[in-house]
C-alpha cells in the first residue's frame, strides 16, 4: 500500500478531493469556523485540572471513603461537560436554519424567521468580560422580535487578534443567510 502523503505520487489523493467526507451530511449543523486559541486554551486548561480532580476522586475512593469520592467524582464530571460546553459555543449553520449556542442556552432559528445578517462597528465585550471595547459584530436580527446576543465578535475568544478570521466568518454566514432565506 503506497504512502501518497510520503511520495511524490499524488494521484490517489486528488481523486478522491472531490468525494464527500463521510461525516459531512448535507443536513448536520457545522460551524463555519474554527474555535479560537483563547476559547481552545481556557477548554484545555479546565480540561487538566479536571483531570487532577478525577485523578483525587480515585485516590479518595481507594482511601475508602465512597462519600467524598462521589462528590469528587461529581465536581471533575461537571468541569469536563463545562469545558466541552465552551468548545460548543458560537453560531451553527444548516440548511434548516442558524442555531446560536451560548454557555446556558441554545436558540435556533429557522431561515426565514432570520430577519437581517450584517457586521457593524460598535462597542463588543473582550473575552466576554465586563469591559467593552471598539469593535465589529455579527447582528443577528429577527423577523419578528429583536437582535439575538451578540456572540460573533472580533474581541471575543474566537477571533481575539484574527481579524481576517472573523471577516471570512462572518462572510460565510451572511452568505447562508442570504441563500436559505
Amino acid at each position: 500500500m503506497p504512502l501518497t502523503i510520503m511520495s511524490a505520487d499524488r494521484g490517489a489523493a486528488e481523486s478522491t478531493r472531490d468525494m464527500p467526507l463521510p461525516h459531512a451530511t448535507s443536513g448536520s449543523w457545522r460551524r463555519p469556523y474554527r474555535p479560537g486559541p483563547w476559547r481552545v486554551g481556557i477548554a484545555a486548561v479546565i480540561l487538566l485540572l479536571s483531570g487532577y480532580v478525577l485523578l483525587s476522586a480515585m485516590i479518595i475512593g481507594l482511601a475508602g471513603a465512597p462519600s467524598g469520592a462521589t462528590v469528587t467524582l461529581c465536581v471533575g464530571l461537571a468541569g469536563v461537560a463545562f469545558a466541552l460546553r465552551i468548545l460548543r459555543i458560537g453560531i451553527w449553520v444548516s440548511p434548516r436554519g442558524l442555531r446560536q449556542v451560548n454557555l446556558l442556552m441554545t436558540t435556533t432559528l429557522r431561515w426565514r424567521d432570520v430577519g437581517r445578517v450584517r457586521t457593524a462597528q460598535q462597542p463588543v465585550k473582550w473575552l466576554g468580560l465586563p469591559r467593552t471595547v471598539q469593535g465589529q459584530a455579527l447582528v443577528i436580527e429577527r423577523r419578528r422580535g429583536g437582535a439575538l446576543r451578540l456572540l460573533l465578535t472580533d474581541h471575543n475568544s474566537d477571533f481575539l487578534t484574527r481579524r481576517e478570521a472573523f471577516d471570512r466568518a462572518a462572510d460565510v454566514i451572511e452568505a447562508w443567510a442570504a441563500e436559505h432565506r
